[in-house]
């Protein structure tokens, strides 16, 4: 009977989970290790807020297919770069999902000490590849040496700053994701008055009004701006 009260209150739902998978469809494999870190997140969001709670009916639609959808844009990337990874979205769906790919890791920044020690026994129970930096996005970017293909970032700050945190990777040759909501193109027009970009819009699969931005040059257009940009 407990069990079965238990079951009754998770707020994950089958149906979530199965249009999830049906937009963005893993292998069995992948899907146990991202029901393994989904159950994780449930048991540390009621002492960290990992994740809006009002998302947690929809968070396999909301979070992690809005997430997988990246590897669609990036099929043969191996070495990602999260910025800001919070709960895990996108980086650490994206590590789930390269666990059978030889060579993966996702390098997940995260300045937030109790949200790192999530990252870490989230990849820790699901036998993916990452690693951690528990730092400033800043400090850390031109410190991860080798190549890297692709950058992301999720619900962390206006596209005119991520762009400036990206740019040292994109300048090594990475390409740039972004997913961004509705407002996309007032934060384009932000970006291009510190930024020369050419970026890409591809409409989000997982539904809503989000976008994904992406960018494969990247280049300062007034240094003093770009330094002014920033601070705000």
């Amino acid at each position: 009977m407990a069990s079965r009260a238990k079951q009754t209150e998770s707020p994950i739902s089958a149906s979530d989970k199965a249009a999830a998978l049906a937009l963005t469809p893993v292998s069995r494999e992948t899907e146990k290790r991202l029901d393994r870190y989904i159950g994780l997140l449930l048991e540390w969001q009621a002492k960290t807020n990992l994740v809006a709670p009002s998302t947690l009916p929809h968070l396999w639609t909301r979070h992690v297919s809005d997430s997988l959808q990246l590897l669609a844009l990036a099929p043969g990337a191996k070495i990602w770069v999260d910025l800001g990874s919070g709960g895990g979205f996108p980086g650490l769906v994206l590590a789930c999902a390269s666990a059978e790919t030889s060579g993966a890791t996702v390098h997940l920044i995260e300045r937030n000490s109790k949200k790192a020690a999530f990252l870490r026994e989230a990849l820790r129970i699901t036998a993916s590849p990452g690693i951690v930096h528990p730092a400033e996005i800043g400090d850390i970017v031109e410190r991860i040496t080798g190549p890297v293909d692709c950058v992301t970032a999720r619900a962390l700050a206006p596209l005119h700053q991520l762009v400036g945190f990206a740019e040292p990777l994109v300048r090594r040759g990475a390409k740039a994701l972004f997913l961004k909501g509705q407002d996309v193109e007032a934060e384009l027009t932000k970006a291009t008055k510190y930024w020369n970009i050419r970026p890409k819009l591809h409409s989000s699969r997982s539904g809503g009004q989000g976008w994904i931005v992406e960018l494969d040059h990247i280049e300062r257009r007034n240094p003093s701006a770009t330094a002014q940009s920033d601070r705000q």
